[in-house]
């Protein structure tokens, strides 16, 4: 089942359009790696999934269902987790995730239940009545993974979820990412950190200068290049070198 499917989009700010035929899919139980290099498009990509900038041409369907003007509906099918935590300075730990449940129309005994699980898998569970003026940048990066994980979405996007993040808790969100992968859930995940995304991956879209490079398992990119054992950086490479 595909989870999110994009074909044709093009967008971008005001009248500069950055994004051109953009067309790829996420299945159910697939972690889609989105890279690039600064630049490429891949933020605003992710801000016209969520419809924070409208598309000039295009479609997106979540679970096979165009969006058009419900953005509304669809939201609540989305989770995405920023590269730079956005935390409420005047809300606890505790206040954060109860907005999160509430805004996301979560039952008590669920909310209940999935709070308690994130707070002992991140280690934040003495960290709860606490405001995120006490937290260093790897905790607050924690409450927006915690956030963003705290319902059941179709899609989750997460940006550079690897950065500010102790090796715990990259562990963490790693086994996260595959539990919920292996519940169905179709993960869009926009970093630079190859090496990591070469390990929990299944496919990759390459983006440059707001197109499609390519997109394909890291097998395909492999056979398509005949470097038969190279990694996501050297094929990285070279792509980016033969489209230059």
């Amino acid at each position: 089942m595909s989870r999110l499917e994009i074909k044709n989009l093009r967008s971008g700010y005001d009248h500069n359009e950055i994004l051109r035929d953009i067309s790829f899919e996420i299945q159910s139980g697939e972690i889609v790696g989105l890279i690039g290099e600064n630049g490429a498009g891949k933020t605003t990509l992710i801000k016209s999934i969520l419809g924070i900038l409208a598309l000039t041409e295009g479609e997106i369907f979540i679970d096979g269902n165009e969006i058009d003007d419900e953005w509304d509906n669809a939201k609540g099918k989305m989770a995405y987790i920023p590269e730079m935590p956005l935390l409420y300075e005047e809300l606890t730990l505790k206040e954060h995730l109860e907005f999160t449940g509430m805004a996301k129309g979560m039952d008590q005994e669920t909310f209940n239940k999935r709070v308690e699980e994130l707070l002992v898998i991140f280690n934040m569970k003495e960290k709860l009545h606490h405001f995120p003026s006490s937290f260093s940048k790897g905790m607050r990066q924690k409450v927006m993974v915690m956030c963003g994980l705290l319902h059941e979405p179709s899609i989750l996007i997460v940006d550079e979820p690897f950065i500010g993040l102790d090796p715990r808790a990259i562990k963490a969100l790693v086994k996260i990412l595959q539990e919920k992968k292996q519940q169905g859930l179709g993960i869009l995940m926009s970093t630079h950190v190859l090496d990591s995304a070469e390990k929990i991956c299944d496919r990759f879209v390459l983006l440059m200068e707001g197109k499609v490079l390519y997109k394909g398992t890291l097998e395909e990119m492999r056979n398509d290049t005949g470097l038969k054992d190279a990694s996501l950086m050297d094929l990285f490479d070279y792509f980016m070198g033969a489209a230059a």
